[in-house]
């Protein structure tokens, strides 16, 4: 059992993924067919023995208040763990008061309530695989006052924008936080993940609150970088940043590689979401399906290439689909050609032959719509 708490935080003002988050937090974005974003922190601490996991929520917080439930899927312990959601202090999403801070401090009688002496903060928007356990006995053995995890890339020009970068000195500390403004292609990239006690964290955020009503849980950390010990601890793996719509894409569509995939998913470290029951997915004779992620209780009578499809989606007779997400209960019709398309739920392609959008930018057909 791991001797800390977890936060899952609501994504920042770096984060903007247009026309998705119309409908739902990205948190609660559907990924690869049959998981949500908010599935991986949450089984990253479940898996290291984190069972106290507070999830803070903002705007149009049905579909991921419905898919947390009571957090019974995440394997959580029974008797002594607990998922507790809590609201932000304002949910308007165009309110720039909407930041962690005011919601740390808006529920501050929870969190100082909790038992346990450290707190792992991590986003819900970033996608990779850690054992938090881990990191915490590294944070401990270092005596840092904050650690933090971060991956250097070789892409930042193209992923990653708007990020935040880490810059460390020889020995990991961290000396400030700046964005990405993309005008390098390697850097040292924020995952947003923290390690830190529960009491410096609540003295962080009271006095963050006495600065400033605008500032996020970054800002004070980068401010107190010339005064706290803060170090930074490199994650190697597969990760994946969704902070706009082409990085949704991306992120979906590069896990379609296999070896990237086996980075991310382990036997030993499951990703846990809630289930649907559903019969199997029904191919038809003569359809062609290469290099896809196919979820349950689909009717396949068209051809897919290198696609991911979601729950119950129905694609007609001579249909093809390459290189699109097919979000739950979406129907395309016969003979319509779709690619480089994001399709969201129970939308319905049958009128329009072919949508074809470009790989750097794919198009978007929004949910419940007919075309």
């Amino acid at each position: 059992m791991c001797n800390a708490f977890g936060i899952v935080n609501y994504e920042g003002p770096n984060v903007n993924v247009k026309g998705m988050e119309d409908y739902r937090p990205v948190s609660a974005f559907s990924f690869l067919g049959r998981y949500r974003l908010i599935d991986f922190p949450i089984s990253n601490m479940s898996n290291s023995g984190v069972n106290h996991i507070k999830v803070f929520v903002k705007t149009n917080p049905r579909s991921l208040i419905e898919h947390l439930g009571t957090g019974r899927h995440y394997n959580i312990n029974s008797k002594r763990g607990k998922l507790h959601i809590l609201p932000a202090k304002n949910m308007d999403d165009v309110d720039f008061y909407n930041n962690d801070i005011n919601s740390y401090m808006f529920n501050m009688q929870a969190i100082e309530d909790v038992n346990q002496p450290y707190v792992i903060l991590a986003p819900a928007h970033m996608i990779y695989r850690q054992d938090f356990s881990n990191l915490l006995d590294a944070h401990i053995e270092s005596g840092a006052d904050i650690t933090m995890l971060y991956q250097n890339v070789d892409n930042a020009k193209e992923a990653f924008i708007n990020c935040d970068v880490l810059n460390l000195n020889k020995q990991k500390g961290v000396l400030s936080i700046e964005k990405n403004r993309g005008n390098s292609k390697s850097k040292t990239i924020s995952l947003e993940t923290y390690v830190m006690s529960k009491n410096l964290f609540i003295s962080l955020v009271k006095k963050a609150a006495n600065i400033s009503s605008l500032y996020w849980f970054r800002d004070i950390v980068n401010e107190e970088c010339s005064e706290l010990d803060i170090r930074g601890v490199a994650h190697r793996g597969f990760v994946a940043c969704v902070n706009d719509f082409k990085s949704y894409f991306n992120a979906n569509i590069d896990l379609l590689d296999y070896d990237k995939a086996m980075d991310l998913f382990n036997s030993d470290w499951p990703i846990y979401t809630r289930t649907n029951d559903s019969c199997p997915t029904q191919y038809y004779s003569d359809v062609t399906v290469q290099n896809s992620m196919v979820s349950n209780g689909c009717i396949v009578e068209g051809d897919i290439v290198n696609s991911v499809i979601g729950r119950g989606v129905v694609i007609k007779k001579g249909a093809v689909i390459k290189n699109s997400i097919i979000l739950p209960g979406a129907i395309i019709g016969e003979d319509v050609h779709i690619e480089n398309v994001v399709v969201d739920k129970k939308a319905r392609i049958v009128r329009k032959k072919e949508l074809i959008g470009h790989p750097d930018q794919p198009l978007y057909v929004k949910r419940n719509d007919k075309i």
